[in-house]
């Protein structure tokens, strides 16, 4: 029995997330050290800093979707869409009903909790003596 769950991941793969780590790390760096009040850059505006963050996180996404691992989520992300557009949703009156009887049951169930709760308290006190 020497058989691998997973199949091997190549050298490759690994160098490309890697390099998305550290893009990832980089661009997060840069939006921060571009905010800093000591930077020589100190005017540049938020939306700059952001679309460039943008820009960097989507080259790592690029990057990421040509490993094996990649490939393998956005198959993933493709085939729960098609699941999601095959669940049958519940019509407005369905849900307002169902929100309302659990209203109601959460009130129930509380109401008899607070009850039992209220006689063993009363029961403890009159057992130890120190209800009238």
């Amino acid at each position: 029995m020497n058989t691998q769950a997973e199949p091997a991941t190549s050298v490759a793969d690994i160098v490309k997330q890697v390099f998305s780590v550290i893009l990832v790390v980089a661009g997060v760096a840069a939006f921060y050290y571009f905010s800093a009040d000591h930077s020589y850059f100190k005017e540049v505006r938020l939306l700059y800093r952001v679309l460039g963050l943008v820009a960097v996180m989507m080259m790592v996404l690029g990057v990421v979707l040509t490993t094996g691992l990649g490939r393998t989520v956005w198959s993933f992300a493709l085939e729960s869409r098609q699941e999601v557009r095959k669940v049958v949703w519940p019509t407005r009156d369905e849900t307002v009903r169902t929100t309302l009887l659990v209203f109601a049951m959460v009130f129930i169930v509380g109401l008899i909790l607070w009850l039992l709760d209220m006689f063993l308290f009363w029961g403890v006190r009159y057992l130890t003596g120190q209800g009238g």
